[in-house]
């Protein structure tokens, strides 16, 4: 079969199957990816070719550029990684199973020879190659995420406990759904079989977690522990806290939660990369990502826990967005069952019915998958529009299956033309029934051959293999770069073991002292350590970015450390320490043990009278009004700008959706435009096609009446008769006239075949420059500095601080923080 054209938003799945003779149809079987926005459904036994279905789709989802999250209970879509643009043995000798070239009698390099010719012979029979292998790997960044697991990229789930950026007054419902969610996920991950919504274990933590969302402040496990053993509300409806949930029953609870988090293993689940949709979706430089949720390694449990967490994430994610007729994005999940059972209600189904009730408006498409076709909702399932049928085990299976489908028919208001029954009881390997409630008629097909090697399942090793180096990437790009100096040598010119006495307008505090004495002579190697306190200045302050135009009106709090003065008493600003959540850290008093020996260094210049504060003050204003300004992402074509907090790939998301938006309503205007063309060439070739049906018929007579009128001249020669050798003639001539017709109507046939082709070739030409166009477009990203006004600028206050350093004789030392 030769390739069809690349065309964005169209899905090369397979081709058309006749049934009743076993073979293909050399017809492509092309999915609108706009279809998706209605769902769809894959069932299948094990061995129907269902993995391979699945895959083809994601491979045409990403040459598409549209990202998903991809849910792998089972490890087998971690085979998209597994994409070999030589095809060469040698590509995939690495990952050969070599219980399958034992099988085959083989050694494991004559297996990878073998299975690389398969795949380049299986691609080619469907008319693809190498350069399109390219093309997919270049599309999407992949990448396999492991919660509970540093194999792959870890997932940290503390954002999911994080207070969400939107208004809970104006969006309490959603966000009382995610609380539930949330709280019948944490109490399964304790095995807890308490009911999440009515139990008074789940009305405790959902009240928490409201308590502390409606002030906008983010939570963790250690405040969930602390809350549940002392709730920051004393009723809880009429009665008081310890009549509805006593202390002792709470203490066991608070325990269950701290027998969690102190378990080493646990602690895979609190590093790595945020359980951020934006990101999940888009790397930071705005490049499509299909990220990869490897869940085979966890427990039951553990997995209802991660799934419900990354669907509630979506759902609030999903919510944020703007609505659209185009596929935003996509959600696969590889293995439903468990998850949205027929009469259960496990903490992942609420989660899952939402996204098929709500996701289409914005562009959301879910692909649900299962090889467990009896024990799924249906009911649920009646809003997917397209459903992928593979071969059925058994006539129960059969049942359950043709039951769902006939109730999504009714849901579109369609009515049921086709024997269902009978033809998923013909389908063999690698054949499905595509049922489809935007096309006409259901269609029977055979997969294409997929891209990707179909290894099966990956184990941990390999999925760390595959990670290696997009994790090394990710730990250097991470790593401190904190100017701020842990350990090094000092020269202070101690004064006394109290701090010096200043002018009274001057406030003075302190950092604690975190580490003690043992743990810094271990980090140095020196012992006989002396806690000095050194001076810096400290100033914070205020200053308000306003652009009418781009709509930014915010304010950024400041807090920095001062250098301490040049030697011509000049503060060097340039080299000023930023100091975050400077409320939290400094404290009034010095906080050391009373056993340590304590001296304080001299105070720094600028720092000694009232009146040296008051020039710190204004040569701070200075500084915040001459470095301050605020970088935001700015696309002026469409006139859309980075908000505060909003990270790059949430930004990049909405470039993307917004080009992919007017890239689709440009095409469908110009699909419409030649879709008139197309008409006119198709009525003349039925008619041409017409024509030349009546002029072989006209042939077919001809030849005859001109070989019976020979036969007749001839006998009559023989039995002495005359007869006019004119007439044979004149039925030759009107034979050669009629071939000559048909001949001409042939060409006419031909020529007008050429035209269709060229008029196709000249519609994906001008598909392909608008697509181009708008890749162009989206990419025209700038950067606005927005600078403050000087009235926009508020010094807030400016004192000393003194920070703890542990100091050997020779001068060495490190930080006490």
């Amino acid at each position: 079969m030769q390739l069809p054209q690349e065309k964005m938003g169209s899905f090369f799945l397979g081709a058309e199957y006749d049934i009743s003779k076993s073979e293909l149809i050399d017809e492509p079987v092309i999915y609108d990816a706009r279809d998706l926005t209605t769902h769809a459904v894959c069932v299948g036994m094990t061995g129907s070719g269902k993995t391979g279905l699945c895959i083809g789709l994601l491979e045409e989802a990403a040459i598409d550029q549209v990202p998903a999250i991809i849910i792998d209970p089972k490890g087998d879509m971690t085979n998209l990684l597994l994409q070999f643009e030589n095809l060469s043995p040698k590509e995939f000798e690495k990952w050969i199973n070599p219980d399958d070239a034992s099988r085959k009698g083989m050694s494991v390099t004559d297996y990878a020879q073998k299975t690389a010719e398969t795949w380049r012979n299986g691609l080619a029979g469907w008319g693809e190659d190498e350069e399109r292998i390219k093309l997919l790997k270049e599309s999407v960044d992949y990448t396999i995420y492991t919660p509970g697991s540093d194999s792959g990229v870890p997932i940290n789930i503390l954002g999911s406990f994080a207070a969400p950026q939107v208004d809970f007054d104006s969006d309490t419902e959603m966000l009382r759904e995610r609380i539930q969610g949330t709280v019948a996920a944490l109490l399964g991950m304790v095995e807890s079989k308490e009911d999440p919504v009515r139990s008074r274990e789940g009305i405790l933590l959902a009240m928490l977690f409201e308590h502390h969302w409606r002030k906008n402040e983010d939570l963790d496990l250690t405040k969930i522990i602390m809350g549940i053993q002392k709730p920051p509300f004393t009723k809880i409806g009429v009665f008081d806290i310890d009549t509805f949930f006593p202390e002792k029953d709470r203490f066991d609870l608070a325990m269950e939660f701290n027998t969690l988090v102190a378990s080493p293993q646990f602690q895979y689940w609190l590093q790595g990369e945020a359980l951020d949709i934006d990101k999940l979706y888009f790397t930071p430089e705005g490049k499509v990502r299909h990220s990869i949720m490897y869940i085979a390694h966890l427990s039951d449990s553990e997995r209802m826990f991660f799934v419900t967490l990354l669907l509630n994430s979506l759902i609030t994610w999903m919510r944020r967005q703007s609505g659209t007729t185009s596929l935003r994005s996509l959600l696969y999940f590889d293995e439903i069952f468990g998850y949205f059972p027929p009469t259960a209600q496990p903490p992942s189904k609420k989660p899952l019915l939402t996204i098929l009730k709500q996701a289409r408006a914005f562009g959301v498409g879910a692909v649900l998958v299962t090889q467990n076709p009896v024990d799924i909702d249906y009911k649920g399932l009646s809003n997917a529009g397209t459903w992928f049928i593979g071969k059925l085990q058994t006539e129960r299976d059969k049942a359950r299956v043709l039951q769902g489908l006939e109730g999504a028919i009714a849901e579109a208001g369609s009515s049921i033309k086709t024997d269902f029954g009978k033809l998923i009881s013909s389908l063999g390997s690698r054949v499905f029934l595509l049922h489809n409630v935007h096309e006409d008629e259901p269609v029977v097909m055979h997969t294409r051959w997929v891209m990707s090697y179909l290894r099966g399942p990956l184990t941990r090793p390999q999925v760390k293999e595959l990670m290696k180096e997009k994790k090394a990437l990710r730990a250097s790009n991470s790593k401190s770069t904190s100017s701020s100096s842990t350990v090094g040598n000092i020269d202070i010119k101690k004064t006394s073991a109290h701090p010096p006495s200043l002018d009274s307008g001057i406030q003075q505090m302190f950092f604690p002292v975190w580490k003690s004495a043992s743990e810094a002579s271990s980090e140095i190697g020196k012992g006989d350590l002396e806690l000095i306190y050194e001076g810096y200045g400290f100033a914070c302050g205020d200053v308000r970015f306003y652009d009418a135009k781009r709509g930014l009106d915010e304010v950024k709090s400041l807090a920095f450390l001062t250098p301490p003065p040049d030697d011509f008493g000049r503060i060097e600003w340039d080299k000023v320490q930023s100091i975050k959540n400077w409320e939290k850290k400094l404290i009034q008093k010095p906080d050391h043990p009373d056993s340590v020996d304590v001296s304080f260094a001299d105070t720094p210049e600028s720092m000694n009278t009232l009146k040296e504060v008051k020039a710190v003050e204004k040569e701070f204003s200075d500084y915040l009004y001459q470095s301050q300004s605020m970088p935001i992402l700015a696309h002026e074509k469409f006139e859309i700008y980075q908000v505060p907090n909003e990270g790059k790939e949430s930004f990049h998301s909405k470039i993307t959706q917004a080009a992919r938006e007017k890239r689709d309503e440009e095409i469908d205007d110009i699909q419409n435009r030649y879709e008139e063309k197309f008409d006119k060439i198709k009525d003349r070739i039925r008619d041409e096609e017409q024509d030349l049906y009546e002029h072989e018929a006209e042939m077919k007579d001809r030849r005859t009446a001109e070989i019976i009128g020979v036969a007749e001249t001839i006998f009559s020669v023989f039995k002495g008769r005359r007869r006019s050798f004119s007439t044979a003639a004149t039925k030759s001539r009107m034979r050669r006239k009629a071939a000559q017709k048909m001949e001409a109507t042939r060409i006419d046939l031909e020529e007008l075949h050429d035209d269709y082709r060229d008029l196709e070739k000249e519609l994906q030409e001008k598909i392909q420059e608008v697509k181009e166009r708008w890749e162009a477009v989206s990419a025209d990203i700038t950067v606005h500095e927005v600078k403050p006004r000087r009235a926009d600028v508020k010094v807030d206050q400016v004192m000393l601080v003194w920070q703890p350093f542990w100091v050997a004789k020779n001068g060495e030392r490190v930080s006490a923080m």
